[in-house]
């Protein structure tokens, strides 16, 4: 693989802002899509991340991200850098509310003119969405190179991705004339028009004519062209991204919080309408890798190796006489029967029905939600509570009238009270390390996939004699499960009958 040359120095932004509403109810504004685990492990953005951090010579790397996303965003950041081989810098800039791409690479570029002062201008911005899934790196590496080649001549870059469906969800750039061919599985070319999400049958037509190519979303440039351009096109937007920079807080050297006010004032749009469409120094490379961005739950479940039926099933999940149908069950068992041609997505808290011709437009429930303020388009499920204790903490996983389920960890060489249960009795199963149960006048160890009985009544006691973490699912049966019902006889911790630990 041929290194990249040049500019010196490429700075790859990453954008990880969007709810992904069109993969709801998975995906919600504080739980979006680029970080939502996915069927094959990791996350869309630990993927951007690392397939930025391969790229030859980049030394920093910065995340646009919301406020309140940002002790996610750099925690995934952190897990996607620990695993390669480069000292690689991460830079955060946070924004307050989201006003689309435009907005965003504006901020970026300002940063950088903070960041490298001087030779700002000669600095190369990769703007990479964080929801694109690319599995083929050598391919992204040589388009990465022939966009970069291009920006030297003082273009500004988009990429192009060869149609392989009449996709009615994505954008359209038609390609003129030739002006680079670094590489000639992937010239860059002038742009002509873009096209905007056609419907099926423009889509189709548009692939026939040939020279057509789906919008990424992805842009390369040089700080002082883009600048530049932003001026002369966008005068409006680029002031009021000057005065919001202005007033901008770097707390921490390698974290920049912009100020709602100020950011508040800039147009909500996109980079392509602002800038893309006005310049006349546009060029698209055409990419050769493979390209996808999830932006559906037929992109999400295609993860899925298919059934004999067609079928696509992630989770729980029982397909039975159902043909071309994608189920996606978060948290409990999903049943299809009779069924052809459906979407089914089932989270705690929502359940999606849809026919496979209408999943497009599942943005329309997010916005009935929104609409009447319902937070379900907003929050996440939450997940079970966990509550901490001086010997570990317990999360309970299931509660009903008669029954309920809890996970409990003990740290090393801890111990639960001496206690007994009026209205439960207990059954403890170790799924991780080694337990020391007492039960009346009788101790014995349980090891992992072993388990003890607790009568109602008995005295019991659990303990973690070992170096290790202890973990035991503890069900409870009888008629009343409250913290309320614990009788101590004796404790490490000198507690007596407390009914809530502060």
């Amino acid at each position: 693989m041929k290194p990249l040359s040049p500019p010196p120095l490429l700075v790859p932004v990453i954008l990880a802002g969007g709810s992904g509403q069109r993969l709801w109810p998975l995906s919600r504004t504080q739980r979006p899509k680029p970080f939502l685990p996915l069927p094959q492990g990791g996350t869309l953005f630990e993927k951007t991340v690392a397939r930025a951090a391969a790229l030859p010579g980049v030394e920093t790397i910065l995340t646009i991200t919301a406020e309140s996303l940002l002790p996610t965003t750099y925690a995934q950041v952190t897990e996607a850098l620990a695993n390669t081989s480069n000292n690689i810098r991460a830079s955060f800039l946070t924004e307050p509310m989201g006003r689309n791409t435009a907005a965003a690479i504006a901020m970026a570029t300002l940063w950088t003119r903070q960041r490298y002062g001087k030779n700002a201008d000669d600095v190369v911005l990769l703007v990479l969405p964080a929801d694109h899934l690319i599995e083929n790196q050598e391919a992204f590496v040589d388009a990465v190179r022939s966009a970069v080649a291009c920006a030297a001549q003082h273009e500004i870059v988009t990429f192009g991705i060869k149609p392989t469906r009449a996709e009615t969800g994505f954008g359209y750039i038609e390609a003129g004339q030739i002006l680079l061919t670094s590489d000639p599985r992937m010239p860059s070319c002038e742009i002509v028009r873009f096209i905007e999400k056609p419907p099926e049958a423009q889509a189709r037509q548009l692939i026939e004519q040939g020279r057509v190519f789906w919008n990424a979303g992805m842009f390369c440039f040089r700080v002082g062209d883009v600048c530049e351009a932003f001026a002369q096109h966008a005068g409006a937007l680029w002031d009021a991204a000057q005065n919001a920079w202005a007033k901008t807080s770097t707390p921490q050297s390698d974290v920049a919080v912009l100020e709602p006010i100020s950011f508040s004032s800039l147009p909500d749009i996109a980079f392509d309408r602002a800038i893309m469409e006005k310049i006349s120094n546009g060029a698209v490379v055409c990419g050769a890798f493979d390209w996808n961005d999830i932006g559906s739950w037929t992109a999400w479940t295609d993860l899925v190796a298919a059934d004999g039926d067609g079928n696509r099933l992630y989770g729980d999940v029982i397909a039975q006489a159902s043909h071309n149908t994608r189920v996606c069950a978060e948290s409990r068992l999903v049943a299809t029967l009779g069924v052809d041609d459906l979407i089914v997505a089932e989270t705690a808290d929502a359940v999606l029905v849809a026919h496979r011709d209408h999943e497009q437009d599942v943005r329309a429930i997010t916005a009935q939600l929104t609409a009447r303020g319902d937070d379900r388009c907003r929050v996440p499920p939450s997940p079970p509570e966990t509550v901490r204790r001086p010997w570990g903490r317990y999360t309970v996983l299931h509660e009903s009238a008669s029954a309920k389920v809890k996970e409990i960890e003990v740290v090393p060489h801890a111990a639960l009270s001496l206690q007994r249960h009026h209205f439960r009795s207990e059954h403890w199963i170790v799924t991780q390390g080694v337990a020391k149960v007492t039960r009346d006048n009788e101790s014995f160890l349980i090891q992992s996939n072993e388990s003890a009985f607790i009568p109602t009544g008995v005295k019991h006691r659990l303990e973690n004699p070992s170096e290790t973490p202890l973990v035991i699912i503890e069900i409870q049966c009888g008629s009343y499960f409250g913290e309320d019902d614990i009788e101590r006889f004796d404790d490490w911790y000198g507690r007596t009958f407390i009914p809530e630990m502060p």
